[in-house]
């Protein structure tokens, strides 16, 4: 890839979350980011359709960076324990900015962005699964779950919320698994 273009949509990005960090997405402007960016608009929009554009590739980025973090995929059907163990152990060294980009009207979205890439990351290493309506259910149930859990209870000690994240998931996966 071009530096240019490198530079900037790093430029882009450290803009939108120190803006984003104060504001709600719905509030900001691409000519408040552009310039916090020192970029010009025309810039903006090579790049990206709009505000919410930059967002959710912003959202994705992150969530395929946490799902990477795993070395072996496999592990979610075979070692489930270790497999949240590790993919918590990424959420969590990314709390702030999932925090930042998931705040407010986007909170939903995790879970939809997470959900759609980790059925990409099974897909690549269980090309043959093909999830029924019931396992996309209890996936649906265990992810948005766990991120609503997480965030509401994590001043209780983030050890708690994953320990029963992990005897949650470990009983839904391997119910999905053996089907």
């Amino acid at each position: 890839m071009d530096l240019r273009i490198t530079k900037t949509r790093a430029a882009v990005k450290k803009a939108f979350l120190e803006v984003r960090e104060q504001k709600p997405l719905e509030k900001i402007t691409i000519k408040e980011l552009s310039t916090a960016a020192n970029i010009n608009k025309a810039t903006f929009y090579l790049h990206y359709r709009d505000i919410y554009d930059l967002s959710e590739k912003l959202e994705r980025e992150l969530i395929c960076e946490c799902l990477k973090s795993v070395p072996n995929t496999y592990d979610i059907f075979e070692n489930v324990s270790e497999f949240v163990r590790v993919l918590s152990n990424s959420i969590i060294a990314n709390e702030e900015m999932i925090k930042i980009l998931f705040e407010g009207s986007r909170s939903n979205s995790f879970a939809e962005i997470f959900i759609d890439e980790l059925y990409k990351v099974i897909a690549e290493s269980f090309p043959e699964y093909e999830p029924t309506i019931e396992d996309r259910m209890k996936m649906t149930f265990l992810v948005e779950g766990s991120y609503h859990t997480y965030f509401r209870y994590s001043e209780q000690g983030i050890n708690k919320v994953l320990e029963l994240l992990e005897d949650l998931s470990s009983g839904t996966i391997v119910a999905i698994r053996k089907k």
